[in-house]
């Protein structure tokens, strides 16, 4: 039966994993399903083993090159951990994140300037780092005997003086009372447009050494009747009456400085803020009631504002008369000029 085996071109078996069992020499076993099946030998079964033989020995002969080059299995390392991409937030590129960054970049504006987030949380600061300190009028009675015409009698004198108070527990008051934060309720409670002027202005004076703060913003009219001293009527009211149209329309506000020690000192560098306010007018605020409310700001092109720093009488009435005139010559010489065209 040597004959059988000489028929196959036998193939290299040291570099490959296929082994051939041949239970008998003269038998092929081949497994089908997993069951061991040796089909019946013909005539013609030697040449069609053989020319399987070649064709199985040409496919291994072929892969012989590549599986030549690669290391011993028992002698190969055991395989490192795939490299996997984490997902951060980190910019992949920091050139593309020094560009975000680039001074001449449009997103390296400052996000205040758009920002009414950042707007709020400033001038926020500014409530929070000022003491609500006032000083308001008393008006005290006294009774004083005096005599007139040889008669005693009793009179009541009126004596006006300033004292002062603390009016911290006003606003949380208000807030509580219609469920809001004090941040939102005071600061979120002016006009956008207000705020934005009246954060410009106050970073210039922060930045100018004037220690800027804030002790009144918005007010609604139950806030403004807890208001003394020189104030509107409690719906009236510019901080942001129900007249002047309520939450978020608010155009006041009081502005007084931190800076000092004492009384005296904080009373000279408030005088410096508000002239400060007055020689600015670029800003967009002004101070409507001047010496009589110093601390008072409002919008230099609001209501408030254009009713209370009018001319005063004397140029008034001067103006009048001035237009009165002006008419008169202008009536005098159209009549005129229809005498000598007729």
């Amino acid at each position: 039966m040597f004959w059988i085996i000489a028929a196959f071109d036998m193939p290299d078996f040291n570099n490959t994993d296929v082994a051939v069992l041949l239970a008998d020499p003269g038998e092929a076993h081949v497994s089908v399903d997993g069951e061991s099946y040796a089909p019946p030998m013909t005539a013609n079964a030697g040449a069609e083993i053989s020319a399987a033989a070649r064709t199985v020995n040409e496919e291994w002969h072929a892969s012989e090159a590549p599986a030549s080059t690669l290391p011993v299995s028992s002698q190969m390392l055991p395989p490192e951990s795939p490299n996997v991409q984490i997902a951060t937030l980190t910019d992949a590129d920091p050139t593309l994140s020094d560009a975000k960054k680039a001074p001449g970049s449009v997103n390296a504006l400052d996000d205040c300037l758009v920002s009414e987030v950042c707007i709020d949380e400033y001038l926020w600061s500014l409530y929070q780092r000022t003491p609500k300190r006032d000083s308001i009028k008393v008006v005290e009675q006294r009774k004083l005997k005096v005599i007139k015409n040889g008669k005693p009698r009793t009179v009541v004198q009126s004596l006006t003086k300033l004292v002062p108070e603390d009016f911290t527990w006003k606003d949380p008051k208000a807030a509580e009372k219609v469920g809001m934060s004090l941040m939102e309720y005071v600061i979120g409670g002016m006009d956008h447009t207000f705020k934005l002027k009246l954060y410009n202005a106050l970073r210039a004076a922060d930045d100018a050494g004037l220690g800027p703060g804030i002790t009144s913003a918005f007010r609604d009219d139950y806030r403004q009747s807890l208001a003394s001293g020189l104030k509107a009527a409690t719906n009236r009211s510019y901080h942001g009456g129900s007249f002047r149209g309520g939450y978020g329309h608010g155009l006041a506000a009081d502005l007084v400085s931190v800076s000092g020690d004492t009384d005296a000192q904080r009373w000279m560098a408030c005088d410096k803020l508000w002239n400060w306010i007055d020689v600015h007018p670029e800003f967009g605020i002004g101070r409507p009631y001047l010496d009589k409310d110093p601390a008072h700001v409002a919008p230099i092109d609001g209501k408030e504002y254009a009713d209370h720093r009018r001319p005063n009488l004397a140029s008034r009435l001067l103006a009048k008369v001035s237009r009165a005139l002006l008419n008169r010559r202008t009536a005098n010489g159209g009549a005129a000029a229809v005498e000598v065209k007729n």
